[in-house]
């Protein structure tokens, strides 16, 4: 299974996952166009190399360009997401971390989550690196993410509501359950972007897992310290052993009074809360009443908040829940050239042997709306440049590079 391990050992920020996600493969270009897809003016982004202590790393350099808005409500940034042309899959991750990101805020502050002002991170430079990052994790076909422990730095930092100790009092809420340290390293290692990032998308934290490495990659934080590199370091591989086996969760209840609109809004915020995923089944209940079963599938780390979920937004008044072990054939998503122009194809494989190659819905049809062909066109033209590639594009995706 195609694995990203986080090394904090510097802590992580948002510019800092961009760069490394970049460094360890992730096309630039191709990450630049997709989120030309958030239909949002005013910045620009660089990568450059840099040195941090004789580690050559890649920072990411957002350049705003334009008036900035910088407090913005958790409502604005799922607006300028959601309304964007980004694939569904880089918008459902990147309204989760943001969702998260507010839960923690209106815990800390004790208001409802829907008042709080995101001060800096509501600014757009933020908002590209966590989509930025997002799309980052479809380029490399990212299924499953770990961390290490993570080193959040010491000392006070200034914010927005004044000077507090860090981590400061976001952070550390977003941490809670993951191991995190201190050393006398000087500074916030660890900003609010990056550990709702690494909170979000990692169900385990600890010692690297056995994989087999295919790349690794180094993101540069601003900061330069003597003797200390200060900079993200991502290892892209695949797992051993169980060749794609994880032990999952399936979270289910029974209702037979909602309405199908009620039901339809449910899936997308069981997407939207991490769930792998959501279907519902016909079931005749008591009383000889129709019924539909809902079963979400999930992680175990985010069993409390599809519970959560199903209690909110529909009328039932228990669930259940069971383990489930899941074989999953390793993806990932790489990019073709058409003469439309770039499409994603979604690559399968069981071991050394490639099974399937599926072009992205969503990038064929805002290419063929582009373009005025018609989408199934778009999909044989991309199919056609993904078999025609030649052995290199199969062996470099069997190699992981």
């Amino acid at each position: 299974m195609r694995t990203l391990y986080f090394d904090c050992f510097a802590g992580i920020s948002g510019d800092m996952t961009l760069g490394a996600l970049v460094a360890a493969g992730a096309d630039a270009r191709e990450l630049k166009e997709r989120l030309s897809l958030l239909d949002v003016p005013g910045y620009e982004v660089e990568f450059e190399t840099v040195d941090r202590s004789g580690i050559s790393a890649t920072r990411a350099v957002v350049r705003l360009t334009g008036e900035e808005k910088h407090h913005r409500h958790l409502s604005d940034i799922e607006k300028i997401i959601g309304d964007s042309r980004l694939d569904d899959s880089v918008k459902e991750r990147a309204l989760k971390i943001f969702r998260r990101l507010a839960e923690a805020e209106a815990r800390v502050h004790n208001v409802p989550v829907n008042k709080i002002h995101f001060h800096e991170v509501g600014a757009l430079d933020a908002i590209v690196d966590v989509v930025g990052a997002c799309i980052g994790f479809e380029l490399l076909g990212v299924e499953r993410f770990a961390s290490s422990a993570l080193h959040v730095g010491s000392g006070t930092v200034e914010m927005a509501h004044g000077r507090f100790p860090v981590p400061p009092p976001a952070v550390a809420e977003l941490l809670r359950g993951a191991p995190v340290y201190s050393t006398d390293v000087t500074g916030e290692l660890v900003t609010p972007t990056g550990a709702a990032i690494v909170s979000t998308v990692c169900d385990t934290f600890g010692a690297m897992p056995l994989m087999r490495v295919g790349a690794t990659g180094y993101g540069a934080g601003t900061r330069e310290y003597k003797n200390f590199p200060n900079v993200l370091r991502v290892m892209v591989g695949e797992t051993e052993g169980t060749g794609g086996d994880e032990r999952l969760l399936l979270v289910e209840t029974n209702i037979d009074d909602a309405s199908p609109q009620l039901v339809g809004h449910l899936m997308e915020r069981a997407f939207a809360e991490g769930a792998l995923d959501c279907f519902f089944t016909p079931v005749q209940m008591k009383k000889n009443r129709p019924g539909v079963l809902i079963s979400i599938l999930c992680r175990p780390g985010d069993r409390e908040r599809l519970y959560a979920l199903l209690f909110a937004e529909t009328t039932t008044i228990g669930a259940r829940c069971h383990e489930v072990e899941r074989r999953a054939l390793q993806r990932r998503n790489v990019s073709v050239h058409t003469r439309f122009g770039g499409v994603s194809v979604k690559v399968a494989m069981s071991g050394d042997r490639i099974v399937g190659a599926t072009p992205e819905y969503e990038s064929c049809r805002d290419v063929a709306l582009r373009e005025g062909v018609p989408l199934r066109v778009v999909e044989e033209a991309a199919r056609t440049a993904f078999y025609s590639a030649g052995p290199g594009l199969l062996e470099e995706w069997k190699s992981g590079d």
